[in-house]
């Protein structure tokens, strides 16, 4: 007599009851993905030579398996390379609505060649198009472009701006230069021409700027805030945010506490330094809250949340904060666990209905 093998047990659906948008999810392009999508040139050139890595980050300690959570490699692969696993440990897991990948690859791209760049950029995009949102109705994706090399970053944006499932266009904390700077305006200009939001997730080429390379990895994991308010005040000081004022600029990975210190800052020293930024005609703070969206991971957790609410009403802008679970990473944000965090009549705006009205997506319907 055979035995029937046990049927597997159904997976525990978490679901909150919120409209849960994930507004921070890395894909990894598997090499081999990469190269067969690169014109003849770059295939060429990255089958000789590879791609370039930043230095940094391999000089100091980091957290191990790269910082990325054990249950998230697939065999044999990279954590963000298999669809089905992220279906499997987050968005069928925690029924999440929507889901906004950032596809990290293209933050050290900027150190390639231009054409180069350009090129690992458009198969990045050309792989996410393909393999991702061809295949997944609930995802969006950000627009990888060449960050230092803008003219050719504006054509890429063009070129995906009529695929509504590319939802906005991402760019790094760390550069060359200071991101207000005008040589990066092209990509500004082609994100406000197609009503696109830019979004500066931590990283890129200079790290950790202002006093060289870290120690050690705690030193890096809680310096995100002061990396972003650098670009956000270069993005406000240079004139980006009146040159385009339709342009909505979204912080990610950076935690907000930082930000209303910082705009206090702002404001005091303009009041004083005005003719030094004449561009600037009115309060930073109005010309920011205007612009500045946030999300949640790693958003900072006192050991009493009500002093996070009373950041959050500092800052003025709890209707611009997202939800983000930062998977696959090691610090990971659970869709259930993550709530408690947030002031209890913002929780369902932050887990979902903000992001649906940046990024023009349908909210759950009530059963």
């Amino acid at each position: 007599m055979t035995t029937a093998p046990e049927a597997p047990a159904a997976p525990v659906r978490r679901r909150t009851g919120f409209t849960i948008v994930d507004t921070d999810i890395h894909p990894a392009c598997p090499p081999a993905e990469l190269v067969r999508r690169l014109d003849p040139a770059a295939r060429r050139r990255y089958e000789l030579f590879g791609s370039r890595v930043p230095a940094p980050p391999d000089v100091y300690p980091r957290v191990r398996n790269s910082g990325y959570r054990l249950d998230a490699w697939p065999e044999g692969a990279f954590p963000g390379s298999d669809l089905q696993l992220v279906r499997d440990q987050l968005l069928d897991e925690f029924d999440i609505d929507h889901g906004v990948l950032i596809p990290l690859q293209s933050h050290s791209w900027g150190a390639e060649t231009p054409e180069f760049a350009a090129s690992l950029c458009r198969a990045l995009n050309d792989w996410v198009a393909e393999c991702w949102l061809d295949r997944e109705p609930r995802l969006r994706s950000s627009i990888a472009v060449s960050l230092e090399s803008p003219e050719l970053a504006a054509e890429e944006i063009r070129r995906r701006s009529g695929d509504p499932r590319f939802c906005q266009v991402l760019l790094a904390t760390g550069g060359e230069s200071g991101f207000g700077r005008r040589r990066y305006w092209p990509i500004y200009a082609a994100a406000a021409e197609a009503g696109l939001p830019i979004a500066a997730h931590t990283g890129g080429l200079e790290q950790h700027r202002g006093a060289g390379w870290p120690s050690f990895y705690l030193e890096e994991h809680v310096w995100n805030g002061n990396m972003m308010g650098s670009l956000v005040t270069s993005l406000l000081c240079e004139g980006v945010l009146t040159e385009f004022p339709e342009l909505q600029v979204v912080c990610v990975e950076g935690g907000l506490a930082w930000a209303a210190p910082l705009i206090w800052a702002l404001d005091d020293g303009w009041a004083a330094l005005r003719e030094d930024v004449p561009h600037l005609d009115r309060l930073p703070s109005e010309i920011l809250r205007e612009h500045l969206w946030f999300t949640t991971q790693p958003i900072e957790e006192p050991r009493d949340p009500a002093d996070l609410a009373t950041v959050i009403r500092h800052l003025g802008l709890g209707e611009r904060i997202m939800f983000a679970s930062d998977y696959p990473h090691w610090d990971f944000d659970s869709p259930t666990a993550a709530p408690r965090l947030f002031p209890a009549d913002l929780r369902e705006s932050i887990m979902g209905s903000n992001a649906c009205r940046l990024y023009d997506l349908p909210e759950r319907v009530a059963a």
